[in-house]
This record gives C-alpha cells, sequence and structure tokens, in this order.
C-alpha cells in the first residue's frame, strides 16, 4: 500500500528586530501599525511561581510582567496562544542587544496607509516618535524614507 505523504505545513516566522529597549519599540511599532502588544505575563507568572525563572528576566510594563529583554506586537486579528501570549501570525519581536545600530537596515518594512492618506500618516507617525530621513520621488511613485525612535529605517508610501 501506497501512503501519500501528508503536505508540509507553512513555515511559521516572526520578524525580529534589534533594540536597545526592546518595551519602547513595542510601544512605537504597536501604535504605528495600529497592532497590540503581546501580554505573556501568565506564561512569567507561572514560570516565575515554578521557581522556572528568575525575576531578574522580567520587568513591569502595561502594569503586567513581561520578559526584561524582549518584547513582541502582533496583529489584533491573528490568532495567538492564550497560555503564553505569543502571536501566531504577524508579529514582531524586539530583542535587546548591547550594541547601537550602526548601518542601514538590510531588512525594512514599508507601510502602505491606502491612497491619499500619506500626509495623514506622516503626521501621525512623527507624533509617536518617527523622523523623516528624505523624500523620494521617481517615475515608479514618490514614499518617504523614514526612522523609527532607534533609527531603523522604514518606508511609508
Amino acid at each position: 500500500m501506497t501512503q501519500t505523504p501528508t503536505p508540509a505545513a507553512p513555515v511559521h516566522w516572526k520578524v525580529v528586530i534589534d533594540a536597545a529597549d526592546p518595551h519602547a519599540q513595542a510601544d512605537f511599532w504597536a501604535a504605528a501599525l495600529r497592532y497590540v502588544v503581546e501580554d505573556n505575563s501568565a506564561l512569567i507568572e507561572k514560570l516565575l511561581a515554578a521557581g522556572a525563572v528568575p525575576a531578574e528576566l522580567t520587568v513591569g510594563s502595561h502594569d503586567r510582567r513581561a520578559w526584561r529583554d524582549l518584547a513582541a506586537v502582533r496583529h489584533p486579528d491573528d490568532p495567538y496562544d492564550e497560555e503564553s501570549g505569543t502571536g501566531r501570525g504577524r508579529r514582531l519581536l524586539f530583542q535587546r542587544v548591547p550594541e547601537e545600530k550602526t548601518v542601514k537596515n538590510r531588512l525594512h518594512l514599508d507601510l502602505h496607509p491606502g491612497a491619499g492618506r500619506r500626509e495623514e500618516e506622516l503626521a501621525r507617525l512623527e507624533g509617536l516618535g518617527a523622523r523623516v530621513l528624505r523624500r523620494v520621488e521617481e517615475p515608479s511613485g514618490g514614499w518617504l524614507l523614514m526612522a523609527d525612535p532607534e533609527g531603523n529605517e522604514f518606508c511609508l508610501h
């Protein structure tokens, strides 16, 4: 008897971004993308109670326990694990690193707020702490090269 192979499931992924302050970056990007900051407090409290992790690995954020060196944001409509708070869809994870950003990103996000909404979105993003690095106008279209509060580049179309 020939067995039909089970089709491979798609690979789950997230974008990981180095940060000096992962919680501030998560707050910025949650607001910028209209995502939600993940709540890992139930898992953290469970691990602390079991003695599996030391309290020094956690901080208070949004009136709950959070990982000191990690913070993530997820799309509000995507599934997530209720026990851990970890998103199972579109998400960005910010991890603390000791070094500062020194060169241009090799990967960046492009934000598309919709036709005729770029200037309105620009004002909103600047209010959140982003800044314009340069305006680009080409025959194929225009966009703004911007930087988040830690200097990571992204484009606003």
